[in-house]
């Protein structure tokens, strides 16, 4: 398939970006920083973008959404790492989406399919318990109560964990951490007796979650896909998910590119133009030439979820790594020509560096995908 946006996918981008660069520029996270915003997220933003069939971007059309794939999605999730837009669109359209659509069951998707389109519910899924990614280390216990088990245990980093009205938590039905084997995903209410959750305020301004769960009751009703064999399902999601960071990231690079392009046309020193400067245009064409490769593999990534969702690791690792290194690169040099005035807060720059931090780091970072990728490769 080539590495292009079909006509659909590029009028959803050119409205999409109409549509941000007016009702969710940088200035809206800057707002919603400075006030605290106890959500993160501007709510009637949010009722907006499901309005546009957004929060259904890959929800089937009988439950209400716009089935428009990952391609979409990714589109959507790209445009809005050009602006840096904080909504749930990543843990609920994304993640929540893919995991009732793939491995839901009926009952539940009739349930809560509609509510995602409808932009009426938020999704968190919760996954990570130490400093560093590794879905196989989850040691969370499930214990067998009765008809249904018993929740205990810690998760962090939970994206929009603290507004969630629904939680997907991976925890051991059997088996050891370390084991990929004995994982199990439940869809449980945030409001749960046992369920605490303490706000997170991440460097990128947006809201995380610790969560403790204590003797939390989940029934066989709400159990996602298989008990003991939730792993490859909960690879699934996360791929889903990384693609979708790496879209963010590509979006968010390009825009600090983009910004930091301008700046070296217009500011002057020793009575030129600092573009004119052969080190810098150097620098410059190396930071596009990289940025242009992440595009291809972050598109390619979310077409092969499109077509081969099963088999799309591989390429979704590659594209997280890549995105994460080149969107880094992007948002120092982004600083560094900048001069002085990029360190500041009243510029808009370091809040791309901020974000792209955090993005970096979800789901894996660069050496974690390496890593996967060459054992993937049976190094």
């Amino acid at each position: 398939m080539a590495l292009v946006l079909n006509e659909e996918q590029e009028m959803l981008r050119d409205s999409a970006r109409g549509f941000l660069d007016e009702k969710a520029p940088v200035s809206a996270l800057r707002k919603l920083r400075d006030t605290n915003d106890e959500k993160g997220f501007d709510s009637a933003l949010w009722k907006e973008m499901a309005e546009m069939g957004w929060a259904g971007i890959l929800v089937e059309e009988e439950f209400g959404g716009a089935d428009f794939g990952f391609v979409g999605a990714g589109v959507l999730a790209e445009e809005m790492g050009r602006t840096l837009t904080a909504s749930p669109f990543f843990s609920t359209s994304i993640l929540a989406a893919t995991a009732l659509q793939k491995i839901g069951a009926d009952a539940q998707k009739q349930e809560h399919l509609p509510k995602i389109a409808g932009g009426d519910m938020v999704f968190a899924l919760a996954v990570d318990e130490g400093r560093k990614h590794g879905p196989a280390k989850t040691a969370m216990k499930a214990e067998k109560h009765g008809n249904g088990f018993k929740l205990s245990g810690d998760k962090t980093f939970v994206a929009d964990g603290t507004s969630a009205d629904k939680i997907i938590v991976a925890a051991r039905t059997a088996g050891a951490a370390g084991e990929e084997d004995g994982l199990t995903l439940f869809l449980v209410d945030a409001e749960a007796k046992g369920i605490e959750r303490e706000r997170t305020i991440m460097v990128d301004s947006r809201n995380a979650a610790r969560l403790k769960f204590e003797g939390v009751e989940a029934t066989g009703g709400d159990v996602l896909g298989e008990v003991d064999g939730g792993y490859q399902a909960l690879e699934g999601i996360l791929n889903a998910g990384r693609a979708g960071l790496a879209a963010e990231m590509s979006g968010a690079a390009q825009q600090a590119f983009k910004v930091t392009n301008d700046y070296l046309k217009e500011r002057k020193q020793f009575g030129m133009e600092i573009g004119r400067f052969q080190a810098l245009q150097h620098r410059a064409a190396h930071l596009y030439s990289e940025i242009e490769l992440v595009k291809s593999a972050t598109l390619k990534a979310l077409q092969e979820l499109d077509e081969h969702y099963g088999m799309a690791g591989m390429i979704c690792s590659l594209a997280k790594a890549k995105a994460g290194e080149v969107a880094k690169l992007a948002s120092q040099e982004a600083v560094q020509m900048h001069g002085g005035i990029g360190m500041t807060d009243e510029y808009d720059i370091g809040f791309f560096m901020k974000r792209i931090r955090v993005a970096q780091e979800m789901f894996g970072d660069t050496a974690f995908h390496a890593d996967r990728l060459a054992q993937m490769r049976g190094y």
